[in-house]
């Protein structure tokens, strides 16, 4: 028997499934044959799809790369911009989206849905990803008296079911020995009404993927409770097309493809006004797209489809299957990277695969500056911003234990002699304090004043 959460779940699936199909629809010709429109559909808030999608649409990238073809076609590109990824596969299982970006869970459900309604899709590229996990967080309120996983049992925690955040929500509690379906009362809301469930009261807590908290932890109006990163199980977002739409038009797709790659580039070369563009089109603070985005965030850039990812997909489906969201997904077959490996040539992508994160101790975007700079430890980076507290936009830290970037003042601080170590968690800060005789808490006002 279904639990009701699993009622809900499949029912806003069947609802999403029967969307109104919106737009000129995807890859659609006109009357005298062309035109193409090629639509694509992207998550403008989830930043770590902006290489596929808000970055990438800025830059018009796509576009050059469509009219530099010359085969006598006229193309169009629709871009739709939706809040998850449960619409897009509504939309590209409808034939009305040739081109979508989501997240690791969300991709495993459009390869279910795809087959399931014979309009399969492939996995052809990755935009973010982190290694350990880090994208996703659990957030409370800043004033909460919950302190630890621990804490959740018998409370309202505010989630996308079928989401990476859920993902990370339902492997936590597991481990911390919670029935994440009967240990806890799961709300299923998209991120920006669980935002507000959780600063009204109505969640007690809030389990969701980037940028949401990030932004809630910057604007005062949460705290974390989990970092994502503790799991140690990649996460990462990509990109997954229409088969039908790639056999028919495979120059299309390498060209979206080169184009995802050079936006990618772009953001690598030009970190801070990527952020700036990001912030621009969607809303967000720049600082809080940095927070992600940046040359040393909590996301790390390239279209590549690593194994350690496929492999963290391959374990994702138990997760969706216990859920009843998904069956049996054939991982192997979903994922195509012919067309990446095409698009950017064999040394390049290569290249691509070997590639990995550019972790940094700390650093500090300057008000005014398009640079930033990094610090090679935590307490180098608190004696600088207590000299300079009215020229600095922001400044991160890693957490001492994950390795989570995170903003310096909503980091947990602790003193280990003359060691200044942040975390993004106070239970990950107890932890290590359990660990370390003679550690204690620190405030951040109380770091920086014992780094100064």
């Amino acid at each position: 028997m279904r639990t009701p959460l699993q009622r809900t779940a499949a029912a806003a699936t069947a609802a999403l499934i029967l969307l109104p199909l919106a737009g000129c629809g995807g890859d659609a010709e006109a009357g005298d044959g062309s035109t193409v429109t090629v639509t694509v559909g992207y998550q403008s808030k989830t930043i770590n799809t902006v290489t596929a999608g808000t970055l990438l649409r800025s830059l018009g990238y796509f576009e050059r790369e469509l009219n530099a073809l010359g085969d006598g076609t006229t193309y169009k590109v629709a871009w739709q911009d939706y809040a998850t990824g449960a619409p897009i596969t509504a939309q590209m299982t409808a034939g009305k989206i040739d081109i979508g970006s989501m997240g690791d869970f969300p991709l495993l459900i459009n390869a279910a849905r795809g087959r399931q309604l014979d309009r399969p899709t492939r996995l052809v590229s990755v935009t973010g990803y982190n290694l350990s996990g880090g994208l996703n967080t659990i957030v409370t309120a800043p004033d909460s008296k919950l302190d630890s996983l621990a804490d959740l049992r018998g409370k309202k925690v505010s989630t996308s079911v079928g989401s990476a955040a859920d993902g990370t929500l339902v492997r936590a509690l597991r481990r911390a020995g919670i029935d994440p379906e009967k240990g806890i009362r799961k709300l299923n809301q998209q991120p920006a009404v669980g935002a507000s469930a959780l600063s009204a009261g109505s969640a007690d807590a809030l389990s969701q993927f980037v940028a949401w908290p990030g932004l809630l932890a910057r604007q005062g109006k949460a705290k974390a409770l989990y970092d994502g990163a503790a799991l140690k199980l990649p996460t990462f977002h990509g990109v997954t097309a229409r088969e039908d739409f790639a056999r028919r038009r495979p120059a299309v797709l390498e060209a979206f493809l080169k184009a995802q790659s050079k936006a990618t580039d772009y953001l690598h070369g030009h970190p801070v006004t990527a952020a700036e563009k990001v912030a621009k089109a969607t809303g967000l603070p720049a600082e809080v797209v940095y927070l992600y985005n940046g040359a040393h965030g909590i996301a790390t850039f390239g279209p590549a489809l690593k194994p350690p990812l496929v492999a963290a997909l391959k374990k994702d489906v138990s997760v969706l299957r216990s859920a009843k969201l998904v069956g049996d997904v054939d991982v192997d077959a979903f994922v195509d990277d012919r067309y990446v490996k095409k698009a950017l040539g064999s040394a390049a992508y290569a290249d691509a695969l070997a590639a990995g994160p550019s972790p940094a101790a700390g650093e500090v975007w300057p008000k005014g500056a398009t640079t930033t700079r990094t610090f090679a430890s935590a307490g180098a980076l608190l004696r600088h911003v207590a000299r300079h507290r009215d020229a600095v936009r922001a400044a991160y830290v890693s957490d001492a234990t994950t390795g989570t970037p995170w903003f310096a003042d909503k980091a947990v601080w602790v003193a280990d002699g003359d060691d200044l170590r942040p975390f993004v968690t106070a239970a990950t800060a107890r932890a290590y304090v359990t660990g370390h005789p003679g550690a204690r808490t620190l405030t951040y006002a109380e770091a920086l004043e014992r780094a100064s």
